[in-house]
């Protein structure tokens, strides 16, 4: 895969196709971005170029670039620029031949899978600009919280948004942010979405022995941090009867911690400590568990955005219980239980009410979960959603909707 945009552009002629450049850290990964490069790819009519990052640090660790063997036709690496800048993590980052790039494809939708607030959004507009201003330029965002970013922060993303032809949020209260900061067009929320192929409904009998994991389960799938209010899930356990366990799936700085409490309260026995499980292991521990519990709090720079470890657990058939934090509710719907976060004793009764659930009634509501998946949270389904955006935008509807605002 060349970095020279002119060797990567060969053979596009095609007036007919409409053209779009995606713009995406995220799809540097083979499991976060690039299936829904791969669902795009496969759209008639559509003409994809997708540029990641050559080298990217994920979670305090560099990550190479490795590229599944269905996306090596669109997904184009490039260097980057201030890839990590300290307390400024990666929002510096950007991308020197870019304009070179968009020159050369001749795009006519430009999509920023960034935060509005990074300095590649900004580039992109800039970009837009001065080589392809013909292009509509759509920027994504997943920030619920409206606050005030410092220096040079705030003043990138009302510039960007200035600029942007549509916004794709991941959450309601995405859209609203946005439009406090200025942004007038038109916004669609798209949910993040799962592979519908890994995780699937399995034989739970056999998931559990092959997991060890015992009946009645709760199970917590992500990273061991504070803001997830692992903590009080832990003090939960105390409150709900003897014989019912908590597995706690992943790494991070709160382990001790969270060692310590469970060691203090006597729940050696009771909260297990699974550690972290590669992509392909975790499905069947969404079949073993006879819930997954997501906890997670509001602090002042963070809410839950999605919470895709609900939709993993939704494809596999599995209940969802969520705090009431952020998008959690948005995402749950009427397909799991919500309770009030912070609280163990709400944490306590969502716990209970679920396993009350009688084995037919819970197999009834395995299969409702999966339909909506496959309804609503593939990633063939999200990439026809974002098809059919592009086409709007492109099509000069962006342009109408910004005069509604």
């Amino acid at each position: 895969m060349s970095e020279r945009p002119q060797e990567l552009l060969s053979g596009l002629t095609n007036s007919d196709l409409m053209r779009v450049l995606l713009i995406s850290h995220t799809c540097q990964s083979p499991t976060e971005g690039q299936p829904k490069a791969v669902e795009l790819s496969k759209l008639p009519g559509l003409e994809l170029m997708v540029v990641v990052p050559d080298r990217w640090k994920h979670y305090g660790k560099w990550r190479p670039l490795s590229v599944l063997d269905e996306a090596k036709d669109v997904i184009h690496p490039q260097k980057v620029r201030w890839p990590w800048m300290g307390p400024a993590q990666f929002y510096l980052h950007h991308y020197p031949a870019l304009g070179r790039v968009v020159k050369q494809f001749k795009p006519d939708v430009i999509d920023a899978w960034e935060e509005p607030w990074g300095l590649v959004s900004l580039q992109a507009a800039r970009v837009r600009d001065r080589f392809a201003p013909q292009a509509k330029l759509v920027l994504e965002t997943e920030q619920n919280i409206n606050k005030t970013l410092p220096l040079p922060f705030e003043w990138i993303r009302r510039k960007s948004l200035s600029k942007a032809d549509w916004l794709v949020s991941r959450n309601p209260e995405g859209v609203q942010v946005c439009r406090d900061k200025g942004y007038l067009g038109p916004a669609t929320v798209l949910p993040n979405a799962v592979d519908a192929e890994l995780f699937v409904p399995m034989d739970r009998d056999k998931a559990r022995r092959d997991t060890g994991i015992d009946r009645p389960a709760l199970g917590y799938v992500g990273r061991l941090v504070p803001e997830k209010g692992l903590a009080g899930l832990v003090d939960a356990m105390t409150k709900l009867e003897p014989n019912i366990k908590l597995y706690l799936v992943g790494e991070g700085p709160m382990e001790a911690e969270l060692r310590s409490q469970v060691n203090r309260l006597g729940l050696e026995q009771r909260v297990l400590f699974i550690g972290r499980k590669p992509l392909q292991e975790l499905p069947s521990v969404m079949n073993a568990i006879d819930a997954l519990v997501l906890p997670s709090l509001t602090t002042t720079s963070w809410k839950e955005q999605f919470g895709r470890v609900i939709i993993e657990a939704f494809a596999c058939g599995t209940a969802v219980l969520g705090s009431d934090s952020g998008a959690i509710p948005h995402v749950i719907g009427n397909d799991g239980w919500v309770f009030k976060e912070g609280d163990p004793e709400a944490i306590a009764d969502a716990a209970r009410r679920c396993l009350a659930v009688d084995d037919s009634t819970q197999a009834s509501k395995r299969i409702k979960r999966r339909e909506r998946v496959e309804a609503e949270f593939t990633w063939g389904v999200v990439a026809k959603r974002y098809h059919e955006i592009w086409k709007q935008a492109a099509s000069g509807q962006a342009d109408e909707g910004k005069k509604t605002g």
